[in-house]
Protein backbone atom coordinates (compact mmCIF):
# COMPACT_ATOMS: atom_id res chain seq x y z
CA UNK A 1 0.00 0.00 0.00
CA UNK A 2 1.29 3.48 -0.81
CA UNK A 3 0.16 6.40 1.31
CA UNK A 4 -0.65 9.44 -0.87
CA UNK A 5 1.96 12.16 -0.68
CA UNK A 6 1.20 15.77 0.06
CA UNK A 7 3.20 18.95 -0.08
CA UNK A 8 3.63 22.21 1.77
CA UNK A 9 4.86 25.36 0.05
CA UNK A 10 7.24 27.27 2.27
CA UNK A 11 8.34 30.88 1.93
CA UNK A 12 11.27 32.65 3.50
CA UNK A 13 13.23 35.84 3.24
CA UNK A 14 16.81 35.13 2.19
CA UNK A 15 19.33 36.97 4.42
CA UNK A 16 20.90 39.91 2.66
CA UNK A 17 18.24 40.05 -0.05
CA UNK A 18 15.34 42.44 -0.21
CA UNK A 19 12.69 40.17 -1.63
CA UNK A 20 11.08 37.17 0.01
CA UNK A 21 11.47 34.10 -2.18
CA UNK A 22 9.48 30.90 -2.17
CA UNK A 23 12.24 28.35 -2.21
CA UNK A 24 10.97 25.16 -0.69
CA UNK A 25 8.67 22.44 -1.82
CA UNK A 26 8.10 19.93 0.98
CA UNK A 27 7.16 16.34 0.24
CA UNK A 28 6.57 13.72 2.89
CA UNK A 29 6.58 10.26 1.39
CA UNK A 30 5.24 7.29 3.29
CA UNK A 31 6.58 3.99 2.01
CA UNK A 32 4.72 0.80 2.76
CA UNK A 33 5.42 -2.04 0.34
CA UNK A 34 5.34 -5.78 0.54
CA UNK A 35 9.12 -5.81 0.18
CA UNK A 36 10.12 -3.27 2.84
CA UNK A 37 8.96 -2.77 6.36
CA UNK A 38 6.85 0.32 7.03
CA UNK A 39 9.10 3.35 7.13
CA UNK A 40 8.55 7.08 6.98
CA UNK A 41 10.73 9.05 4.65
CA UNK A 42 10.82 12.79 5.35
CA UNK A 43 12.21 14.27 2.15
CA UNK A 44 11.52 17.66 0.65
CA UNK A 45 12.85 19.49 -2.38
CA UNK A 46 14.68 22.77 -1.97
CA UNK A 47 15.35 25.20 -4.77
CA UNK A 48 18.35 27.23 -5.94
CA UNK A 49 19.81 29.78 -3.58
CA UNK A 50 18.35 33.03 -4.97
CA UNK A 51 21.12 34.83 -6.88
CA UNK A 52 21.70 36.91 -9.99
CA UNK A 53 23.96 34.25 -11.49
CA UNK A 54 21.29 31.52 -11.57
CA UNK A 55 20.90 29.84 -14.99
CA UNK A 56 23.79 31.75 -16.53
CA UNK A 57 25.45 28.50 -17.63
CA UNK A 58 22.24 27.52 -19.41
CA UNK A 59 22.14 30.94 -21.06
CA UNK A 60 25.79 31.15 -22.12
CA UNK A 61 26.54 27.47 -22.77
CA UNK A 62 23.19 25.99 -23.86
CA UNK A 63 24.60 23.02 -25.77
CA UNK A 64 26.69 21.82 -22.82
CA UNK A 65 23.86 22.52 -20.37
CA UNK A 66 21.45 20.37 -22.36
CA UNK A 67 23.86 17.43 -22.11
CA UNK A 68 23.16 17.31 -18.37
CA UNK A 69 19.46 16.90 -19.06
CA UNK A 70 20.32 13.78 -21.02
CA UNK A 71 22.63 12.61 -18.22
CA UNK A 72 19.70 12.84 -15.80
CA UNK A 73 17.79 10.38 -17.94
CA UNK A 74 20.77 8.02 -18.09
CA UNK A 75 21.07 7.79 -14.31
CA UNK A 76 17.31 7.45 -13.85
CA UNK A 77 16.72 4.72 -16.43
CA UNK A 78 19.74 2.84 -15.09
CA UNK A 79 18.41 2.61 -11.54
CA UNK A 80 14.87 1.89 -12.66
CA UNK A 81 16.01 -0.92 -14.95
CA UNK A 82 18.33 -2.50 -12.40
CA UNK A 83 15.61 -2.54 -9.73
CA UNK A 84 12.58 -3.40 -11.86
CA UNK A 85 14.21 -6.00 -14.11
CA UNK A 86 16.84 -7.86 -12.06
CA UNK A 87 16.70 -10.89 -14.36
CA UNK A 88 16.87 -8.98 -17.65
CA UNK A 89 19.80 -9.83 -19.93
CA UNK A 90 22.69 -7.33 -19.95
CA UNK A 91 21.69 -6.32 -23.48
CA UNK A 92 18.73 -4.40 -22.10
CA UNK A 93 21.15 -1.77 -20.75
CA UNK A 94 24.27 -2.50 -22.81
CA UNK A 95 22.50 -2.34 -26.17
CA UNK A 96 18.91 -1.07 -26.05
CA UNK A 97 19.27 1.76 -23.53
CA UNK A 98 22.89 2.53 -24.37
CA UNK A 99 22.10 2.88 -28.07
CA UNK A 100 19.09 5.10 -27.40
CA UNK A 101 21.08 7.39 -25.12
CA UNK A 102 24.16 7.72 -27.33
CA UNK A 103 22.50 7.75 -30.74
CA UNK A 104 19.37 9.75 -30.00
CA UNK A 105 19.14 11.36 -26.57
CA UNK A 106 22.65 12.84 -26.35
CA UNK A 107 22.48 13.94 -29.98
CA UNK A 108 19.14 15.69 -29.36
CA UNK A 109 19.14 16.35 -25.60
CA UNK A 110 16.10 17.83 -23.84
CA UNK A 111 15.90 21.61 -23.56
CA UNK A 112 14.96 21.57 -19.89
CA UNK A 113 15.95 19.40 -16.91
CA UNK A 114 13.98 16.19 -16.52
CA UNK A 115 11.95 15.17 -13.51
CA UNK A 116 13.87 12.00 -12.75
CA UNK A 117 11.11 10.78 -10.44
CA UNK A 118 8.87 10.36 -13.47
CA UNK A 119 11.42 7.94 -14.99
CA UNK A 120 12.78 6.09 -11.94
CA UNK A 121 9.39 5.59 -10.32
CA UNK A 122 10.12 2.35 -8.48
CA UNK A 123 13.59 3.43 -7.40
CA UNK A 124 12.31 6.81 -6.15
CA UNK A 125 9.82 4.97 -3.94
CA UNK A 126 12.47 2.50 -2.78
CA UNK A 127 15.05 5.09 -1.65
CA UNK A 128 13.79 8.68 -1.89
CA UNK A 129 16.52 9.71 0.57
CA UNK A 130 19.28 8.61 -1.80
CA UNK A 131 17.56 10.22 -4.76
CA UNK A 132 17.25 13.48 -2.84
CA UNK A 133 20.97 13.39 -1.98
CA UNK A 134 21.83 13.10 -5.66
CA UNK A 135 19.43 15.89 -6.63
CA UNK A 136 20.80 18.25 -3.97
CA UNK A 137 24.41 17.67 -5.05
CA UNK A 138 23.55 18.04 -8.74
CA UNK A 139 21.98 21.40 -7.89
CA UNK A 140 25.29 22.46 -6.32
CA UNK A 141 27.06 21.42 -9.54
CA UNK A 142 24.77 23.59 -11.64
CA UNK A 143 25.01 26.64 -9.38
CA UNK A 144 28.82 26.59 -9.39
CA UNK A 145 28.74 26.40 -13.20
CA UNK A 146 26.45 29.43 -13.07
CA UNK A 147 28.89 31.46 -11.00
CA UNK A 148 31.72 30.86 -13.43
CA UNK A 149 29.50 31.29 -16.48
CA UNK A 150 28.31 34.72 -15.34
CA UNK A 151 30.56 37.23 -17.08
CA UNK A 152 29.21 40.07 -14.93
CA UNK A 153 30.77 38.68 -11.73
CA UNK A 154 34.29 39.95 -11.13
CA UNK A 155 36.92 37.26 -10.74
CA UNK A 156 37.63 38.38 -7.19
CA UNK A 157 33.96 37.87 -6.26
CA UNK A 158 33.55 34.35 -7.67
CA UNK A 159 35.23 32.64 -4.73
CA UNK A 160 32.86 34.35 -2.29
CA UNK A 161 29.87 33.25 -4.37
CA UNK A 162 31.06 29.64 -4.42
CA UNK A 163 31.67 29.74 -0.65
CA UNK A 164 28.11 30.99 -0.19
CA UNK A 165 26.79 28.10 -2.30
CA UNK A 166 28.75 25.58 -0.23
CA UNK A 167 27.33 27.01 3.00
CA UNK A 168 23.84 26.79 1.53
CA UNK A 169 24.45 23.21 0.40
CA UNK A 170 25.56 22.12 3.87
CA UNK A 171 22.43 23.47 5.53
CA UNK A 172 20.72 20.25 4.41
CA UNK A 173 22.63 17.95 6.76
CA UNK A 174 20.25 15.09 6.01
CA UNK A 175 21.16 15.30 2.31
CA UNK A 176 24.63 16.83 2.03
CA UNK A 177 27.53 14.58 1.11
CA UNK A 178 30.41 14.85 3.52
CA UNK A 179 33.19 17.22 2.51
CA UNK A 180 35.65 14.86 4.20
CA UNK A 181 37.43 12.73 1.59
CA UNK A 182 36.55 9.04 1.54
CA UNK A 183 38.91 6.21 0.69
CA UNK A 184 38.17 3.97 -2.28
CA UNK A 185 37.10 1.25 0.16
CA UNK A 186 33.72 2.97 0.50
CA UNK A 187 33.16 2.20 -3.18
CA UNK A 188 35.13 -1.00 -3.68
CA UNK A 189 35.29 -2.59 -0.23
CA UNK A 190 31.82 -4.20 -0.01
CA UNK A 191 31.05 -7.86 -0.85
CA UNK A 192 29.00 -6.70 -3.82
CA UNK A 193 31.41 -4.02 -5.06
CA UNK A 194 32.19 -3.97 -8.77
CA UNK A 195 29.29 -6.16 -9.84
CA UNK A 196 27.70 -3.42 -11.95
CA UNK A 197 30.85 -2.52 -13.88
CA UNK A 198 31.62 -6.18 -14.51
CA UNK A 199 28.16 -6.97 -15.85
CA UNK A 200 27.63 -3.70 -17.74
CA UNK A 201 31.04 -2.39 -18.91
CA UNK A 202 29.63 -0.11 -21.62
CA UNK A 203 26.99 1.53 -19.46
CA UNK A 204 29.45 1.87 -16.59
CA UNK A 205 31.88 3.55 -19.00
CA UNK A 206 29.10 5.89 -20.10
CA UNK A 207 28.38 6.86 -16.48
CA UNK A 208 32.08 7.50 -15.85
CA UNK A 209 32.25 9.60 -19.02
CA UNK A 210 29.27 11.58 -17.69
CA UNK A 211 31.14 12.17 -14.44
CA UNK A 212 34.31 13.14 -16.31
CA UNK A 213 32.41 15.88 -18.12
CA UNK A 214 30.58 17.05 -15.00
CA UNK A 215 33.85 17.79 -13.21
CA UNK A 216 35.82 18.51 -16.36
CA UNK A 217 33.72 21.48 -17.44
CA UNK A 218 34.97 23.51 -14.51
CA UNK A 219 38.51 23.53 -15.85
CA UNK A 220 37.94 25.54 -19.06
CA UNK A 221 35.70 27.96 -17.16
CA UNK A 222 38.57 28.66 -14.75
CA UNK A 223 41.37 28.49 -17.32
CA UNK A 224 39.84 30.73 -19.98
CA UNK A 225 40.98 34.33 -19.84
CA UNK A 226 38.29 35.64 -22.18
CA UNK A 227 34.69 34.63 -22.93
CA UNK A 228 35.81 33.18 -26.27
CA UNK A 229 38.52 31.10 -24.60
CA UNK A 230 35.98 29.79 -22.11
CA UNK A 231 33.50 29.00 -24.87
CA UNK A 232 36.15 27.17 -26.89
CA UNK A 233 37.35 25.29 -23.81
CA UNK A 234 33.83 24.11 -22.95
CA UNK A 235 33.40 23.00 -26.56
CA UNK A 236 36.68 21.08 -26.31
CA UNK A 237 35.53 19.28 -23.16
CA UNK A 238 32.23 18.30 -24.76
CA UNK A 239 34.15 17.13 -27.84
CA UNK A 240 36.41 14.95 -25.71
CA UNK A 241 33.33 13.45 -24.05
CA UNK A 242 32.10 12.42 -27.50
CA UNK A 243 35.54 11.02 -28.27
CA UNK A 244 35.21 8.73 -25.24
CA UNK A 245 32.09 7.15 -26.75
CA UNK A 246 33.93 5.92 -29.84
CA UNK A 247 34.27 2.10 -29.94
CA UNK A 248 32.88 1.54 -26.42
CA UNK A 249 34.15 0.76 -23.90
CA UNK A 250 37.70 1.00 -25.29
CA UNK A 251 38.14 4.78 -24.95
CA UNK A 252 35.99 5.25 -21.86
CA UNK A 253 37.57 5.88 -18.45
CA UNK A 254 38.99 2.73 -16.87
CA UNK A 255 38.72 4.08 -13.34
CA UNK A 256 36.28 6.48 -11.73
CA UNK A 257 37.32 10.05 -12.68
CA UNK A 258 38.50 12.03 -9.65
CA UNK A 259 38.29 15.80 -9.50
CA UNK A 260 41.87 16.34 -8.31
CA UNK A 261 43.16 14.58 -11.43
CA UNK A 262 40.68 15.59 -14.13
CA UNK A 263 40.18 19.20 -12.98
CA UNK A 264 43.28 20.01 -10.89
CA UNK A 265 42.83 23.79 -11.10
CA UNK A 266 39.26 23.54 -9.78
CA UNK A 267 40.26 21.03 -7.08
CA UNK A 268 43.05 23.34 -5.90
CA UNK A 269 40.77 26.37 -5.79
CA UNK A 270 37.75 24.59 -4.31
CA UNK A 271 38.92 21.36 -2.64
CA UNK A 272 35.75 21.09 -0.53
CA UNK A 273 33.53 21.11 -3.61
CA UNK A 274 35.81 18.65 -5.39
CA UNK A 275 35.62 16.23 -2.47
CA UNK A 276 31.82 16.49 -2.34
CA UNK A 277 31.60 15.70 -6.05
CA UNK A 278 33.93 12.70 -5.77
CA UNK A 279 31.84 11.36 -2.89
CA UNK A 280 28.72 11.92 -5.00
CA UNK A 281 30.17 9.99 -7.92
CA UNK A 282 31.36 7.14 -5.71
CA UNK A 283 27.87 6.78 -4.24
CA UNK A 284 26.42 6.59 -7.75
CA UNK A 285 28.64 3.55 -8.30
CA UNK A 286 27.70 1.96 -4.99
CA UNK A 287 23.98 2.36 -5.66
CA UNK A 288 24.45 0.66 -9.04
CA UNK A 289 26.25 -2.23 -7.33
CA UNK A 290 23.55 -2.59 -4.65
CA UNK A 291 20.79 -2.70 -7.26
CA UNK A 292 22.75 -5.13 -9.47
CA UNK A 293 23.89 -7.59 -6.84
CA UNK A 294 22.05 -10.82 -6.16
CA UNK A 295 23.98 -11.03 -2.88
CA UNK A 296 21.55 -8.50 -1.43
CA UNK A 297 17.98 -9.87 -1.26
CA UNK A 298 15.42 -7.59 -2.84
CA UNK A 299 13.75 -6.96 0.51
CA UNK A 300 17.11 -5.80 1.94
CA UNK A 301 18.06 -3.35 -0.81
CA UNK A 302 16.41 -0.32 0.77
CA UNK A 303 18.13 -1.04 4.07
CA UNK A 304 21.52 -1.26 2.36
CA UNK A 305 20.94 1.91 0.34
CA UNK A 306 20.08 3.82 3.51
CA UNK A 307 23.20 2.45 5.23
CA UNK A 308 25.36 3.52 2.29
CA UNK A 309 23.76 6.97 2.19
CA UNK A 310 24.58 7.49 5.87
CA UNK A 311 28.21 6.49 5.29
CA UNK A 312 28.54 9.12 2.59
CA UNK A 313 27.01 11.82 4.79
CA UNK A 314 29.04 11.30 7.95
CA UNK A 315 32.54 12.66 8.52
CA UNK A 316 34.21 9.60 10.03
CA UNK A 317 33.40 6.57 7.87
CA UNK A 318 36.24 5.65 5.49
CA UNK A 319 37.74 9.09 6.13
CA UNK A 320 41.11 10.12 4.68
CA UNK A 321 42.97 13.42 4.57
CA UNK A 322 42.84 15.99 1.80
CA UNK A 323 46.45 15.17 0.91
CA UNK A 324 45.64 11.47 0.72
CA UNK A 325 42.69 12.32 -1.52
CA UNK A 326 45.04 14.12 -3.89
CA UNK A 327 47.61 11.33 -3.69
CA UNK A 328 44.96 8.73 -4.46
CA UNK A 329 43.97 10.62 -7.60
CA UNK A 330 47.62 10.72 -8.66
CA UNK A 331 48.19 7.06 -7.87
CA UNK A 332 45.17 5.97 -9.89
CA UNK A 333 46.48 7.97 -12.84
CA UNK A 334 44.60 10.62 -14.79
CA UNK A 335 45.40 8.64 -17.93
CA UNK A 336 43.11 5.90 -16.54
CA UNK A 337 40.29 8.40 -15.95
CA UNK A 338 39.99 9.90 -19.44
CA UNK A 339 42.74 12.52 -19.08
CA UNK A 340 42.65 16.09 -17.85
CA UNK A 341 39.94 18.44 -19.02
CA UNK A 342 42.53 20.93 -20.29
CA UNK A 343 44.12 18.67 -22.86
CA UNK A 344 42.89 20.61 -25.88
CA UNK A 345 40.67 19.61 -28.78
CA UNK A 346 43.25 17.90 -30.94
CA UNK A 347 45.15 15.72 -28.49
CA UNK A 348 44.43 12.02 -28.33
CA UNK A 349 42.81 10.45 -25.32
CA UNK A 350 45.50 8.98 -23.07
CA UNK A 351 45.90 5.24 -22.97
CA UNK A 352 44.91 3.43 -19.79
CA UNK A 353 47.39 1.17 -18.02
CA UNK A 354 45.14 -0.79 -15.65
CA UNK A 355 42.41 -3.38 -16.21
CA UNK A 356 39.10 -1.70 -16.89
CA UNK A 357 37.09 -1.17 -13.70
CA UNK A 358 39.71 -2.75 -11.46
CA UNK A 359 38.99 -2.66 -7.72
CA UNK A 360 40.78 -0.02 -5.68
CA UNK A 361 39.81 -1.65 -2.36
CA UNK A 362 42.58 -1.82 0.22
CA UNK A 363 44.65 0.84 -1.49
CA UNK A 364 44.73 3.18 1.49
CA UNK A 365 48.06 4.91 1.37
CA UNK A 366 49.35 3.50 4.63
CA UNK A 367 48.91 -0.04 3.31
CA UNK A 368 49.89 0.36 -0.31
CA UNK A 369 52.87 -1.62 -1.61
CA UNK A 370 55.88 0.65 -2.10
CA UNK A 371 54.79 3.23 0.45
CA UNK A 372 57.26 4.35 3.07
CA UNK A 373 55.63 5.62 6.31
CA UNK A 374 56.74 8.94 7.67
CA UNK A 375 57.58 10.52 4.34
CA UNK A 376 55.61 12.73 1.98
CA UNK A 377 53.19 10.33 0.33
CA UNK A 378 53.59 11.71 -3.17
CA UNK A 379 57.36 11.42 -3.08
CA UNK A 380 57.27 8.00 -1.45
CA UNK A 381 54.96 6.27 -3.92
CA UNK A 382 56.64 3.47 -5.83
CA UNK A 383 54.23 3.15 -8.75
CA UNK A 384 56.41 0.60 -10.46
CA UNK A 385 55.56 -1.83 -7.64
CA UNK A 386 51.82 -1.49 -8.21
CA UNK A 387 50.31 -3.82 -10.85
CA UNK A 388 49.58 -2.04 -14.09
CA UNK A 389 50.56 1.36 -12.75
CA UNK A 390 53.19 3.72 -14.17
CA UNK A 391 54.89 6.43 -12.19
CA UNK A 392 53.13 9.76 -12.59
CA UNK A 393 53.87 13.27 -11.33
CA UNK A 394 51.52 15.19 -9.05
CA UNK A 395 47.96 15.51 -10.37
CA UNK A 396 48.30 19.22 -11.07
CA UNK A 397 51.36 18.52 -13.25
CA UNK A 398 50.33 15.13 -14.59
CA UNK A 399 49.73 16.14 -18.19
CA UNK A 400 52.81 18.34 -18.36
CA UNK A 401 55.07 15.57 -17.08
CA UNK A 402 53.86 12.67 -19.23
CA UNK A 403 56.44 10.84 -21.29
CA UNK A 404 54.61 11.41 -24.54
CA UNK A 405 57.21 9.61 -26.59
CA UNK A 406 56.10 6.38 -24.92
CA UNK A 407 52.38 6.96 -25.51
CA UNK A 408 51.12 6.17 -29.02
CA UNK A 409 49.77 9.22 -30.78
CA UNK A 410 50.25 11.57 -27.83
CA UNK A 411 51.66 15.09 -28.05
CA UNK A 412 52.26 17.44 -25.12
CA UNK A 413 48.81 18.93 -24.50
CA UNK A 414 48.50 22.73 -24.42
CA UNK A 415 46.40 24.57 -21.84
CA UNK A 416 43.79 25.86 -24.29
CA UNK A 417 42.25 24.83 -27.58
CA UNK A 418 43.83 27.87 -29.22
CA UNK A 419 47.28 26.78 -28.01
CA UNK A 420 46.51 23.32 -29.38
CA UNK A 421 46.00 24.68 -32.86
CA UNK A 422 49.04 26.94 -32.63
CA UNK A 423 51.25 24.06 -31.55
CA UNK A 424 50.25 21.51 -34.17
CA UNK A 425 53.03 20.67 -36.59
CA UNK A 426 51.36 20.12 -39.94
CA UNK A 427 53.36 19.34 -43.05
CA UNK A 428 53.43 22.34 -45.37
CA UNK A 429 52.23 25.91 -45.23
CA UNK A 430 48.97 25.08 -46.99
CA UNK A 431 47.73 22.88 -44.18
CA UNK A 432 48.82 25.43 -41.60
CA UNK A 433 46.62 28.03 -43.28
CA UNK A 434 43.74 25.59 -43.40
CA UNK A 435 44.10 24.89 -39.71
CA UNK A 436 44.32 28.60 -38.93
CA UNK A 437 40.95 28.97 -40.62
CA UNK A 438 39.57 26.04 -38.68
CA UNK A 439 40.79 27.56 -35.40
CA UNK A 440 39.10 30.85 -36.21
CA UNK A 441 35.86 29.07 -37.14
CA UNK A 442 35.54 27.14 -33.89
CA UNK A 443 36.32 30.31 -31.91
CA UNK A 444 33.33 32.05 -33.50
CA UNK A 445 30.31 31.80 -31.14
CA UNK A 446 27.73 31.45 -33.92
CA UNK A 447 29.63 28.71 -35.76
CA UNK A 448 30.45 26.96 -32.49
CA UNK A 449 26.81 26.89 -31.48
CA UNK A 450 25.90 25.53 -34.91
CA UNK A 451 28.42 22.73 -34.42
CA UNK A 452 27.03 21.78 -31.04
CA UNK A 453 23.43 21.56 -32.26
CA UNK A 454 24.12 19.54 -35.41
CA UNK A 455 24.57 15.77 -34.86
CA UNK A 456 26.48 15.35 -38.14
CA UNK A 457 28.96 18.05 -37.18
CA UNK A 458 29.30 16.56 -33.69
CA UNK A 459 30.14 13.24 -35.26
CA UNK A 460 32.62 14.88 -37.62
CA UNK A 461 34.39 16.58 -34.70
CA UNK A 462 34.67 13.29 -32.86
CA UNK A 463 36.10 11.58 -35.95
CA UNK A 464 38.45 14.48 -36.53
CA UNK A 465 39.87 14.20 -33.01
CA UNK A 466 40.31 10.48 -33.49
CA UNK A 467 42.16 11.17 -36.75
CA UNK A 468 44.35 13.76 -35.08
CA UNK A 469 45.71 11.13 -32.72
CA UNK A 470 47.08 9.20 -35.69
CA UNK A 471 48.89 12.22 -37.13
CA UNK A 472 50.20 12.62 -40.69
CA UNK A 473 47.83 12.26 -43.62
CA UNK A 474 45.10 10.81 -41.41
CA UNK A 475 45.08 13.97 -39.34
CA UNK A 476 45.06 16.19 -42.43
CA UNK A 477 42.21 14.24 -44.00
CA UNK A 478 40.18 14.38 -40.78
CA UNK A 479 40.62 18.14 -40.52
CA UNK A 480 39.79 18.69 -44.19
CA UNK A 481 36.66 16.56 -43.91
CA UNK A 482 35.46 18.57 -40.96
CA UNK A 483 36.16 21.95 -42.56
CA UNK A 484 34.45 20.94 -45.80
CA UNK A 485 31.40 19.80 -43.83
CA UNK A 486 31.33 23.06 -41.89
CA UNK A 487 31.60 25.15 -45.05
CA UNK A 488 28.69 23.30 -46.65
CA UNK A 489 26.39 24.65 -43.93
CA UNK A 490 24.54 27.82 -45.04
CA UNK A 491 24.68 29.31 -41.54
CA UNK A 492 28.46 28.92 -41.49
CA UNK A 493 28.81 30.40 -44.97
CA UNK A 494 26.75 33.41 -43.94
CA UNK A 495 28.86 33.89 -40.83
CA UNK A 496 32.08 33.89 -42.86
CA UNK A 497 30.81 36.76 -44.98
CA UNK A 498 30.24 38.91 -41.89
CA UNK A 499 33.65 38.28 -40.32
CA UNK A 500 36.56 40.06 -42.13
CA UNK A 501 39.20 37.76 -40.62
CA UNK A 502 37.31 34.61 -41.54
CA UNK A 503 36.60 35.93 -45.02
CA UNK A 504 40.30 36.69 -45.53
CA UNK A 505 41.30 33.19 -44.43
CA UNK A 506 38.60 31.60 -46.57
CA UNK A 507 39.64 33.57 -49.65
CA UNK A 508 43.29 32.51 -49.38
CA UNK A 509 44.18 30.76 -52.69
CA UNK A 510 45.98 27.92 -50.91
CA UNK A 511 42.97 27.28 -48.70
CA UNK A 512 40.63 27.34 -51.69
CA UNK A 513 42.90 24.92 -53.55
CA UNK A 514 42.86 22.47 -50.64
CA UNK A 515 39.10 22.74 -50.30
CA UNK A 516 38.56 22.17 -54.00
CA UNK A 517 40.84 19.14 -53.92
CA UNK A 518 38.90 17.71 -50.98
CA UNK A 519 35.59 18.23 -52.80
CA UNK A 520 36.91 16.59 -55.97
CA UNK A 521 38.07 13.60 -54.02
CA UNK A 522 34.56 13.36 -52.57
CA UNK A 523 35.60 13.24 -48.95
CA UNK A 524 33.45 10.49 -47.38
CA UNK A 525 30.47 11.68 -45.37
CA UNK A 526 30.46 10.66 -41.71
CA UNK A 527 28.63 7.47 -40.87
CA UNK A 528 25.53 7.83 -38.77
CA UNK A 529 25.94 7.56 -35.04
Amino acid sequence: MIIPKWSLRMHHRCPGRSAGVGFGFAIILAIFTGEASAQWSRVYDQFYLPASHNWQFRHNYPAADRMFNAFDYGHAILYETLYNYPDAPPSRLEEKEYDFITRELLVHPPNIPLEEGAIEIAYAKLAPEAKAMFDWAHLLHRQIYDVWADESIALAQKDARVAELLRYYKTRRELAFSSTPKSMDIMDGHPYSGEFRQKYPKFNGLIWAYHWLQIGLYEPLLLGKTPDERQTGVLASVGRFWQMLETPPEKMPRLMPMTAAVAPLFATRYPEAGIIFDNLHMMHDVVSDVLTSSKIPRKEKRKELLRVAELFRDRTSYATTVQEWRDMAEMMGVHNMGGTASGGIFTALPEGTVPRGMSMAGMNHANMPGMQPGRDTTAAMQHANMPGMQQRPAARDSMAGMQHANMPGMRPPPRTAADSMAGMQHAGTDMERMMAMHERMIADPVIRERMMTDPVLQRMMSEMMTGMSAGGSTANQAALSFVVQLLSDPAVQARIKTDPELQKLWADPDVQRLLEKARREKTPAPHKH
